[in-house]
């Protein structure tokens, strides 16, 4: 069973009524073709079974399409209608009837809204804050060295990202006494090389404290919101990130840290190598690469194995991954993201299977999921009101 390469277009164009008589006998055609063997009902399986089989291979490859579905909670149907309820559960009618869905995002009253420049995405922007109090607006400042503090040059790179290293003398324990902060507001992200040459990417609405070197038997720093490490591998010289109520200890490896106070738990992704995470008295809980620790508001960690690790990173790689992700969580990363607020209006208890892109404006990035007609959305300035 394989997707045409235009069937996801021909399916947004049917649900937005924008569909030609001629695409509507393709996508007919192609609804029509699901009775091949590996559809068929073969009585080993029950229907449910079945549903959940043909529900993942379709998921394979239409998350890679950018397209948004809801999560159902029943798949107990006729094996007939297995595909019908499926594509229904992508915000797809395909009973191909004499009324295509014509669901769009509510705009604010603004004559000739469009869905293109209203609410732009993200960017490069962050604060450094140096050692002496001082400020530096790093997306406005000029590249190459903005700061030098002891021994140790800061550097603004030509991407524009930052970079600390030793300027050529003898690192003393003075140097280490300085220490810095970097912060992104809501609507920013950053990324910085940290003197031991450990990369570090910040999301929207956090930050990083740490110090301009590092001396003596650890490697220490503390962040809050989101980041991604690839810490630099040092036996000698354990990095430790201290996340809230947590602290993540590492030689060298790659994982990522969301530590928002709105979310439930604080979340330690593992990409590859090993660390160890702690939480108050417990014993701390290693980690395998797929691996994932919660640490819930009560201190309890909790470690999942399979872990989508795309989802966890996505943001540093441009992307929204959703992965049956509950409604309201997807406007926290919204928000962030695009410096806005949000009002829900009614019940909207949903959960959300997909992929788009973070880079569109935000009105593109509702209106993919506003096609699953499951949730609405109105834009009113910098609100955003979710309604059913």
């Amino acid at each position: 069973m394989q997707l045409p390469e235009n069937i996801l277009v021909l399916i947004e164009k049917y649900q937005t009524g924008r569909i030609t008589a001629d695409e509507q006998s393709q996508l007919n055609d192609w609804y029509h073709s699901f009775n091949d063997q590996e559809t068929e009902f073969t009585g080993t399986e029950t229907e449910q079974q079945l549903a959940e089989r043909i529900k993942s291979r379709l998921l394979e490859t239409i998350r890679h399409e950018g397209m948004v579905m809801p999560r159902r909670s029943k798949w107990q149907i006729p094996a007939a209608a297995a595909i019908v309820l499926l594509l229904l559960s992508i915000g797809t009618y395909m009973m191909i009837s004499s009324k295509p869905a014509k669901k769009e995002i509510a705009k604010s009253n603004t004559p000739n809204a469009s869905y293109t420049g209203e609410i732009k995405p993200g960017s490069n922007k962050a604060l450094l804050v140096l050692a002496d109090g001082s400020t530096i607006i790093l997306d406005s400042a000029a590249n190459g060295t903005i700061s030098e503090q002891g021994n140790i040059k800061v550097q603004k790179l030509d991407n524009g990202l930052l970079a600390y290293s030793v300027n050529g003398k003898m690192v003393t324990e003075k140097d280490e006494a300085f220490y810095n902060t970097i912060s992104t507001p809501r609507g920013g992200q950053y990324q910085v090389t940290l003197s031991d040459g450990t990369k570090v990417w910040l999301n929207a609405a956090s930050s990083i404290r740490f110090p301009v070197v590092f001396i003596g038997k650890e490697r220490r720093v503390e962040i809050t919101g989101e980041a991604y490490f690839e810490v630099a591998k040092n036996k000698a010289m354990p990095f430790k990130v201290k996340a809230s109520s947590s602290e993540i200890e590492v030689l060298g490896t790659h994982f990522n840290v969301n530590s928002y106070s709105d979310e439930a738990s604080i979340k330690t992704t593992l990409l590859e190598g090993s660390v160890k995470v702690y939480a108050g008295n417990q014993s701390p809980k290693f980690l395998k690469p797929g691996q994932q620790a919660g640490i819930n508001k009560a201190g309890r960690i909790d470690v999942m194995s399979g872990a989508d690790t795309e989802e966890a990173i996505a943001w540093k790689n441009g992307l929204f991954i959703f992965n049956s992700t509950d409604v309201k969580s997807i406007m926290r990363q919204i928000s962030r993201w695009y410096d806005v607020d949000v009002e829900y209006r009614g019940n909207v208890n949903l959960h959300f299977t997909g992929q788009v892109t973070r880079n569109a404006d935000v009105a593109k990035v509702l209106e993919k999921i506003a096609l699953t007609e499951e949730v609405h959305f109105k834009i009113d300035g910098t609100k955003i009101i979710v309604s059913p």
